[in-house]
């Protein structure tokens, strides 16, 4: 039973352009918003685009689609969602699909699919990333909840969803209850960490090696031509570098406030990251950025705080610094990814989702915000062909540059930390069992015997 007949509900940016996206793809589209006059205007500048009926009411929107049918709710995440639900529910059917695509937390989810399988309504919580374009011309979703809704929903976000680049969609069914909203949180996490990873990259070139906007424009056009960075990220920084300011005779970036806005999936991510065991310090290390640079008060009492560094060694010529940066993000942008597919692992095999990472990575490479030829490799991210030569004594070098100079580089630091971790037989957490036996007599393991052993350290 394909569902071809879609109600929207909630016409901001995202919810108004997912609703034009399916009626360019044949389906017949009801509109609601809470606002009334949302929906006229948007009706207004829209209905000769598709199949369109607008709706002042549930009442309408019931009656504007016939048959198999999706509700769509596109409203902020959270107490919106339930309300829109518990307002639906007494004019729905058995069998009718309700579609989660916002930001919503996963467990929220898990919770609602239960909740309305009970009452014989199918839900899917979908994660949708690609911003205001991507909803229109193609984004990447990942369903998950009900399976039969899902199938029955398949054909018309196949048509709705951005081509892989491969033949393929980017879209697929990721798994039970809240498993599409996890993996869009995590996508949200690694989105993070490489947006911070670029930000680092910025703060060097221009501070350490003295990089004009233009020149930073052409360094990231350049390596978003390579196989080893190019990406939606990557490419939409060389152009932010590019933008001149209306207000000033100057560029924009130059203009804009540090202070970094953020929705809360990057600390769900960490918190989800704690809560399974799981470490994620790139992607942590991206968070608390965001945080430190909203604390304006606490960094202007430090403002003035003594900085002793070493200048001593030459700055590399610009070409060199060029080659040092770039390997420093390749590699700690994998480490960003890599973590991110770790969670997901780790999240399914707890909840029992059996998450296909590969096919996850795979309806990443168009539409969304991550997208990256980096995703290609994403089963190889610690290859020897990649870590093993110079781009790692590059990206020691790149922080060492950085931290002589007193620039912060959290998340690269962090990458740098994650790999060296990574490939330690032996780490120095030995002390801190010693250390927890001690003062707490809570036992310890050893490398030459099983079992736990309790020492009398005095």
């Amino acid at each position: 039973m394909s569902i071809n007949q879609l109600g929207v509900i909630g016409l901001g940016t995202m919810g108004a352009n997912v609703a034009r996206n399916a009626a360019r793809n044949g389906a017949k589209v009801a509109v609601y918003n809470r606002t009334t006059k949302v929906m006229t205007d948007f009706m207004k500048e829209f209905e000769s685009e598709g199949n369109f009926a607008g709706c002042e009411s549930y009442e309408d929107m019931m009656k504007a689609l016939h048959g198999p049918r999706a509700f769509l709710i596109m409203v902020k995440a959270g107490p919106a969602v339930d309300a829109v639900i518990a307002d639906l529910l007494p004019h729905l059917q058995k069998g009718d699909v309700i579609i989660d695509a916002g930001n919503s937390h996963y467990p929220d989810t898990d919770r609602r699919v239960a909740e309305l399988k009970d009452k014989g309504i199918r839900f899917l919580g979908m994660g949708v990333s690609g911003g205001e374009v991507g909803a229109l011309e193609g984004p990447s979703m990942m369903p998950g909840g009900d399976k039969s809704a899902w199938e029955d929903c398949k054909d018309l976000l196949s048509k709705m969803a951005a081509d892989d680049g491969q033949g393929g969609k980017c879209v697929a069914y990721i798994g039970d209850g809240g498993s599409g909203h996890f993996v869009k949180m995590v996508h949200n996490g690694i989105e993070y960490g490489i947006m911070q990873l670029l930000a680092e990259t910025y703060d060097v070139l221009k501070h350490v090696a003295g990089y004009t906007n233009e020149q930073l424009a052409e360094t990231f056009s350049h390596w978003n031509e390579g196989e080893d960075l190019q990406s939606f990220l990557i490419e939409i920084t060389a152009k932010i570098f590019e933008k001149k300011d209306d207000l000033t005779s100057g560029d924009l970036i130059d203009s804009l406030d540090d202070a970094a806005g953020q929705k809360g999936t990057g600390k769900w991510t960490t918190i989800s990251a704690l809560h399974y065991g799981v470490a994620i310090p790139t992607i942590n290390a991206a968070v608390d950025a965001r945080i430190m640079s909203g604390s304006k008060q606490l960094r202007k009492k430090h403002a003035s705080n003594a900085v002793r560094v070493d200048l001593e060694e030459p700055i590399p010529k610009p070409e060199q610094m060029r080659t040092i940066a770039r390997s420093a993000l390749h590699l700690s942008t994998l480490t960003a990814y890599a973590q991110g597919f770790e969670l997901m692992k780790v999240a399914s095999d707890e909840h029992k989702w059996n998450l296909d990472i590969p096919e996850c990575a795979r309806i990443w490479l168009g539409g969304c915000i991550i997208r990256s030829v980096l995703l290609k490799q994403f089963d190889d991210l610690f290859a020897e062909s990649q870590w093993g030569g110079e781009k790692q004594v590059n990206i020691r070098k790149f922080l060492e540059l950085a931290n002589a100079r007193g620039i912060a580089t959290p998340s690269t630091s962090a990458a740098m930390n994650y790999y060296d971790s990574l490939r330690r037989e032996s780490l120095p957490q030995s002390l801190v069992q010693a250390q927890r036996d001690f003062f707490g007599a809570h036992t310890y393991k050893r490398t030459d015997k099983e079992g736990t052993f309790h020492a009398d350290w005095e």
